[in-house]
């Protein structure tokens, strides 16, 4: 996909953050996911992100996929 093109999935981590009382490094280190690739996730500049990590973000954070990415409309 060229890099003009843009999609439609948002990630709601911050949300979900903040709705925790979590931050980031604490997200980090119950994941094992660097706070640089959650950060990256956190503000929607993700092109994609492994099941791995979406499992271990889901687990620490007691959420679905769904509650964390989200499709929006055109």
């Amino acid at each position: 996909m060229p890099a003009t093109d843009h999609h439609r999935i948002t990630c709601n981590l911050g949300e979900l953050l903040a709705d925790r009382g979590m931050t980031l490094a604490a997200l980090a280190e119950a994941t094992g996911v660097t706070v640089a690739n959650l950060s990256v996730l956190k503000n929607n500049r993700a092109r994609a992100i492994r099941f791995s990590t979406l499992t271990a973000v889901c687990d620490a954070l007691s959420c679905t996929p769904g509650d964390l990415l989200e499709t929006q409309d055109v």
